[in-house]
């Protein structure tokens, strides 16, 4: 779909790939609306928007609160018009610790970001989107949703879930003027660690390791993301991590889940 002159919704929009998508789109002619939970963020994402900031507007709203999302698409469109697309990036991890050592409120937390956050904004969203005479839907998963990483475990649950949700969605809405598209980003150099208040731990040996050798910058990140959405691909690979995982998951599983368990073993040691 065309960029310029459209309404995109951004969830995440205050760092990250969010906000390099949500300036990414700017940068392309789009009007925008950038969604976070720190108003701090967002105004670090107006400040680097420049000239571009006309069009952008921002939302202070925690995605896991059904009611307040219930009340962006209204806001949104007083705006701006009308919401021409939605691309949920916002995200968390969790403690890099075995799965029973989790407490049920840190799992509870990282499912309700990652996975409910998304469906309140396609619930919210998805009747607008139905108006427009073509409209786009992308959600975000992860490279850990098709390769577990030790210490991640339910954060790959959660992205799986996003995954399948996404696709399910995109089977739907076949025939309709909403394309659906599942990004599976790979390392990008990001603050989610800190934005989800946890540490992570330095991982032995992965300068050695080729599937992690070129850590993507957000822009580039964002850029690959947006070329996606334009296209209306089904699928977004974004990095080259992403992509050989994605085929060495596919040719080999076991295999790859035991490299991959052996290389990041580390993060769990004590």
């Amino acid at each position: 779909m065309e960029i310029a002159g459209k309404v995109f919704v951004v969830t995440g929009g205050g760092s990250g790939i969010g906000r390099a998508v949500v300036l990414g789109l700017l940068n392309r002619g789009a009007r925008v609306a950038a969604i976070d939970l720190s108003a701090d963020r967002l105004a670090g994402t107006v400040g680097l928007a420049g000239r571009n900031a006309d069009r952008l507007t921002t939302h202070e709203v925690n995605v896991t609160d059904q009611s307040a999302v219930a009340q962006l698409p209204g806001k949104v469109i007083e705006a701006h018009g009308a919401v021409d697309g939605v691309l949920n990036v916002a995200g968390i991890i969790q403690r890099f610790v075995h799965f029973a050592e989790l407490e049920q409120s840190e799992i509870e937390r990282v499912l309700m970001v990652n996975f409910w956050g998304v469906v309140n904004m396609v619930k919210a969203f998805l009747p607008h989107l139905m108006e427009r005479p073509q409209a786009a839907l992308v959600n975000v998963s992860s490279m850990g949703a098709f390769i577990p990483v030790p210490g991640q475990t339910i954060y790959g649950a959660s992205k799986a879930a996003v995954k399948l949700l996404t696709e399910g969605l995109h089977a739907e809405l076949r025939g309709t003027p909403v394309r659906v598209t599942v990004v599976f980003p790979g390392a990008v150099a990001t603050s989610i660690t800190e934005n989800s208040g946890v540490h992570a731990p330095a991982v032995a040996g992965a300068n050695d390791n080729a599937a992690n050798r070129k850590v993507l910058p957000p822009n580039e990140a964002a850029d690959i993301i947006i070329k996606g959405m334009e296209k209306g691909s089904y699928r977004v690979l974004v990095g080259r991590d992403a992509q050989v995982m994605d085929w060495f998951t596919r040719l080999v599983p076991e295999r790859a889940m035991t490299q991959i368990a052996d290389q990041m073993a580390s993060l769990l040691q004590r």
